[in-house]
């Protein structure tokens, strides 16, 4: 498990579940500028904002969707279990990749971060496409983004239809949704479930006897096995509410007790590695037609 040191290891690619927290937020695509106004609007104004080349930054979109949104989630914003890149205070002190790019290069294989044999291109895209978030953040109410469905909802469809439909249905759980969403928060909403930074205390803050609650099991070294929606996890401690409601609590040290934890939501954020933007908003696209 990781141990958070510093406000620095922001940084860090989570690769075991370290610490869940509440939080819901809208969540901008992962990549390219479809769906934001061409001219002086949206993500263009925010890469010229930020003096970041565009070519670089779109680089960087692909880069961070294929080595890092599966743990950051698909907007740096955070996901279970990992920490908010937007929000840190690493990246916010960073110029030019002084403080970015040693973490990109080598790692830091002693916190769950492995070395990912990134070339030195990838690394300042990467930089220049974490500029761009944080300058949008900060500027968030200096530019306005449009439309989002730029995407094919035929296309949306047969993706929808290959991927999504061992868990979802148009005409059963996801009957309806288009009417119920805009079409920014839609996108949102598919590829972040639980929000902005993954939801929390095991989506006790959205459905806590639903479907996409996060449960846990715990195992102490002498004693049965105690099962429940979980509250929080961290290196230190992990607590939980059992079928009657009861809260439990346990100390840990190193790998006792046992600790184990699913996330019926798991599979979304496994897809963020592998969509592709077309992808992205044909399904957004496809969703809104569920009216």
């Amino acid at each position: 498990m990781l141990n958070w040191k510093s406000a620095a290891l922001s940084l860090t690619l989570v690769l075991t579940p370290a610490l869940y927290m509440i939080g819901q937020e809208p969540a901008f695509t992962p990549g390219g500028r479809g769906g934001a106004d061409k001219g002086d609007k949206g993500i263009p104004a925010a890469i010229a904002g930020s003096k970041e080349d565009p070519a670089a930054f779109d680089r960087g979109a692909k880069a961070y969707t294929q080595f890092c949104a599966g743990c950051h989630g698909a907007t740096g914003r955070g996901s279970v279990g990992a920490p908010d890149l937007i929000r840190s205070i690493l990246v916010l002190d960073d110029e030019k990749g002084i403080l970015i790019a040693p973490v990109l290069k080598n790692g830091r294989p002693d916190e769950g971060m492995p070395k990912l044999g990134l070339t030195d291109q990838q690394v300042a895209d990467l930089v220049a496409w974490l500029h761009v978030q944080t300058y949008m953040a900060g500027h968030r109410t200096t530019y306005a983004f449009q439309d989002v469905l730029t995407g094919d909802a035929k296309k949306g469809q047969a993706y929808f239809d290959a991927t999504c439909k061992g868990c979802h249905s148009a005409a059963g759980d996801l009957k309806g949704i288009g009417g119920r969403y805009d079409a920014f928060a839609l996108q949102a909403k598919w590829l972040q479930p639980r929000g902005g930074r993954g939801g929390g205390r095991g989506g006790r803050g959205a459905d806590t006897a639903g479907k996409s609650a996060i449960t846990v099991t715990v195992t102490p070294a002498n004693g049965p096995a105690i099962s429940g929606v979980l509250d929080r996890v961290d290196d230190f401690s992990v607590s939980l509410h059992d079928a009657r409601g009861e809260y439990h609590s346990f100390t840990r040290e190193g790998a006792t007790p046992k600790v184990e934890i699913n996330d019926p939501l798991k599979p979304h954020l496994d897809l963020l590695g592998k969509l592709t933007d077309p992808d992205i908003h044909n399904v957004t696209a496809y969703l809104v037609t569920l009216k």
